[in-house]
């Protein structure tokens, strides 16, 4: 395994650390996964890259990694993280569906957009409706710990008591007099003692459809316990990375460490992870402004925002441009220029892969190992890995052109270099190459054979028929680079 030192912005303490796992060569990582009552959005589609990207550079390190990602389909209210109809039961009597017949079917939804955009599936993928008796047995630790109290069948989390004792509020910076001025006063909330105490458990209105018989009534867990449990359950009372979306830090993360703290007497996990958030236009993303894109409307260009369609990867490589803690905006500009840049990075793999070796080396494919393996350890910096493999993209096009020359172990230290950042780290894949998404390639080999004519003509010295190929091509966003031995395209 390799002993190189990454280090991670720990969002706990505000501060870059070094990483080092709980158990050497082993790391233990817990993510909150969607929650499943819609179709994959926009908005699912950075959490599940940035931490797909954190899962495969430390697998490429040589660490066996358990990467843990929930699916929540129960608990997860419409209005509160305590109050309104669950999520997905409303969608089940709007359909006259079976509840889980709604999970099921946007669970399914969500894979197959994660496969699209090349997301490797986690080790372990646990239901919050599967693990009703974990979250039972954590409330009851909380209670017996003197954090928690019950009213009328429901058991909720005493901050204050809590506080008292450890700090709430330490993960998003916020403290309860902030926080009981900017809690919301709802019906149903005389059950609490105070506005800012949450639900562990909550009982169920004779209208609720998903129950589960405990100790204290026929109810169901609340939102934030799913993660507590099944955390702990699959990773240990103490692991290495939990991770999310920045808008999972207040209230669900922050109240998922005073359960697990409640509960165990000692934090859960070591490092905690937050990408930011997508914008649209400047916008935060939201039906309720109309800019709501699912990841289908992206691929398929269905959605009124959408000048054309785009491809998974290039939402994916999109995503790696910006680091993971900057706020990311979507424009159509912004995303026709990811595909541009896909397209040229793609193009320099595939004349990568055409060049001959020679005597002796001209450049030094160390430097691109150097500069990507520095970049990634430092808080995974996709934005830096990708400018140094579009600066080597120049110099294999100089290596094509014969500028520039290598040796022929150098060369295949160049070729595993990139395959090893571009495919295994970034996790992007060629999808013109035919099959990568299930079906032919046409556009290749159409202009591969215009192209193989121009050659011909050219050396028919027909300049008419090789200029109009090349024109034609121009028109319909084709650009041909003339090489020595032959001829290069790429997307304009």
């Amino acid at each position: 395994m390799e002993t190189t030192k990454i280090s991670l912005y720990n969002t706990l303490t505000r501060r870059k650390e070094e990483f080092e796992p709980l158990t050497p060569g082993r790391v233990g990582m817990y993510v909150c996964g969607p929650t499943v009552y819609g179709d994959p959005h926009l908005g699912h589609a950075r959490p599940a890259v940035t931490f797909d990207l954190l899962f495969r550079y430390l697998r490429s390190l040589g660490y066996k990694v358990r990467y843990v990602r929930n699916i929540t389909d129960v608990g997860h209210l419409e209005h509160d993280a305590d109050q309104g109809e669950d999520k997905i039961a409303k969608k089940a009597r709007l359909e006259q569906l079976e509840p889980m017949e709604v999970a099921h079917y946007y669970t399914e939804r969500y894979h197959r957009a994660m496969d699209e955009l090349n997301v490797l599936s986690p080790s372990i993928e646990p239901h919050a409706s599967g693990h009703i008796i974990e979250q039972i047995e954590f409330v009851k630790r909380i209670l017996d710990a003197g954090f928690a109290y019950e009213s009328n069948g429901s058991i909720y989390f005493d901050v204050e008591a809590y506080n008292r004792k450890h700090d709430y509020g330490r993960l998003s910076g916020r403290n309860l007099d902030d926080i009981l001025t900017n809690t919301r006063e709802l019906d149903g909330q005389s059950d609490k003692r105070r506005s800012f105490d949450f639900a562990l458990w909550k009982k169920a209105s004779p209208e609720h459809i998903m129950r589960w018989p405990s100790p204290w009534s026929d109810g169901f867990p609340g939102w934030h316990m799913e993660c507590s449990a099944m955390s702990t359950k699959y990773l240990g009372e103490r692991f290495d990375i939990h991770g999310g979306g920045m808008d999972l830090m207040f209230p669900h993360h922050e109240c998922e460490i005073a359960q697990s703290t409640a509960a165990l007497g000692h934090d859960s996990a070591k490092y905690w992870v937050h990408n930011n958030m997508i914008t649209i236009n400047g916008q935060k993303m939201g039906k309720s402004l109309g800019n709501f894109i699912t990841l289908e409307e992206l691929f398929t260009g269905s959605h009124k925002l959408l000048a054309q369609a785009y491809s998974p990867m290039t939402i994916r490589f999109f995503v790696l441009q910006a680091h993971y803690r900057s706020t990311l905006d979507f424009s159509n500009e912004a995303l026709q220029a990811a595909e541009k840049g896909l397209d040229r990075l793609m193009k320099g793999v595939e004349t990568l892969a055409k060049i001959g070796s020679a005597a002796a080396s001209t450049v030094d494919p160390a430097e691109l190992e150097r500069r990507c393996a520095a970049a990634m350890a430092d808080d995974l910096n996709s934005p830096m890995v990708i400018s140094a493999l579009f600066d080597w993209v120049r110099i294999i096009n100089q290596l094509a052109d014969g500028q520039q020359t290598l040796a022929a172990d150098d060369l295949e230290r160049l070729r595993a270099t990139v395959h090893r950042y571009v495919f295994d780290v970034l996790g992007l894949k060629d999808e013109k190459a035919a099959g990568a998404q299930g079906g032919r390639d046409l556009v290749t080999p159409l202009v591969n054979l215009l192209l193989d004519q121009r050659m011909k003509a050219k050396a028919d010295r027909d300049w008419a028929t090789s200029d109009r190929i090349r024109d034609e091509l121009t028109a319909i966003g084709i650009r041909v680079k003339d090489r020595k031995d032959g001829y290069d395209w790429e997307l304009e």
